[in-house]
């Protein structure tokens, strides 16, 4: 199917060949298909690089958002994911991001498909996956876009003082995948305290040994040993990402009960956030009309209701 990819691509940017293309992968690995995700990413970065295509191939697992603020950062054509995110174990796939840094949409989806159906037999080199190892054109994108990244966040982050003299105690999960490592240094970007990992779930394991299904929007039911942790550390938050963290899900205790915010209650809480940030702290001219929120189509719209009353904009 990258070879559909490539060829599409080749026909929508003349500059392919200078801008290149990222490639990022997360844990999963399949026993009975001897197809982890590595290995699938070491194919797609075959492909390309036997095509004379420069590749950004991260040189371990990282987080989904890391690959399209790749290839925005780097200007690639685009960039792709190895991941099933938070579908059970048996599953593969992958995420495809374009220039904009967003997933692709009609009428790309289908070109590519069309693409690929043309492009069925195995080119020379595809299945080269040691190309990755030897090749000229193979870049690590994985300190800069790291640090990067984590200085971007800084610019989020409107009270590290206060941050860093909390006694609030978070626990987080990362549910045998990717998060562990680079939700701990978002934290620290923050200037608060580590989060307490669940040590069961922190480390990549491509079986996902404790929980039925691995994704944080199924509420308390996965959540469990994150609760019954933060319940002795006397930590009141739990934050929970899903196994190619991109995905969130977060907890409060409230009068000894847990409480699991929904997506959209977490989206009207960090829209809101942002807003009254922004708003204290603009200057006096600062017009509101510039400012922007987006959601999805399916997401609910109480920030379109903050909008109406503050003035900027929702789409």
């Amino acid at each position: 199917s990258f070879q559909g990819i490539y060829k599409y691509l080749e026909r929508c940017f003349s500059d392919f060949k200078q801008r290149g293309f990222v490639v990022g992968y997360d844990t999963r690995g399949q026993v009975t298909s001897n197809c982890s995700s590595k290995k699938l990413a070491k194919l797609t970065a075959a492909v390309l690089l036997a095509k004379d295509v420069p590749v950004y191939f991260f040189s371990t697992y990282v987080p989904t958002p890391f690959v399209p603020y790749a290839v925005q950062q780097l200007k690639a054509v685009a960039g792709v994911m190895i991941t099933a995110s938070h579908n059970r174990k048996e599953d593969n796939g992958y995420k495809v991001y374009w220039e904009n840094g967003a997933q692709i949409t009609s009428p790309h989806d289908k070109e590519i498909i069309k693409c690929i159906e043309e492009c069925v037999e195995p080119w020379n080199g595809s299945w080269n996956e040691n190309l990755v190892d030897t090749s000229p054109l193979r870049q690590d994108p994985l300190k800069k876009i790291c640090d990067c990244y984590m200085e971007d966040l800084k610019k989020i982050c409107y009270h590290r003082e206060l941050n860093m003299q909390t006694n609030l105690k978070f626990v987080h999960t990362s549910f045998h995948g990717v998060g562990h490592d680079y939700v701990q240094m978002a934290f620290k970007a923050f200037g608060f305290q580590p989060p307490i990992p669940v040590p069961e779930q922190k480390d990549p394991d491509p079986d996902f040994s404790t929980v039925k299904c691995p994704n944080p929007e199924e509420g308390e039911s996965v959540l469990e040993l994150s609760l019954r942790l933060a319940e002795k550390e006397n930590a009141k938050v739990v934050v929970a990402t899903d196994p190619d963290a991109d995905r969130l899900a977060v907890a409060e205790q409230q009068n000894g009960c847990w409480k699991v915010f929904t997506g959209n209650e977490l989206a009207a809480l960090f829209g809101w956030w942002m807003f009254s940030c922004w708003k204290e702290n603009c200057s006096e001219d600062t017009d509101v009309k510039n400012v922007y929120m987006l959601a999805t189509t399916v997401s609910s719209k109480i920030l379109r209701a903050i909008a109406l009353k503050e003035g900027f904009h929702f789409e």
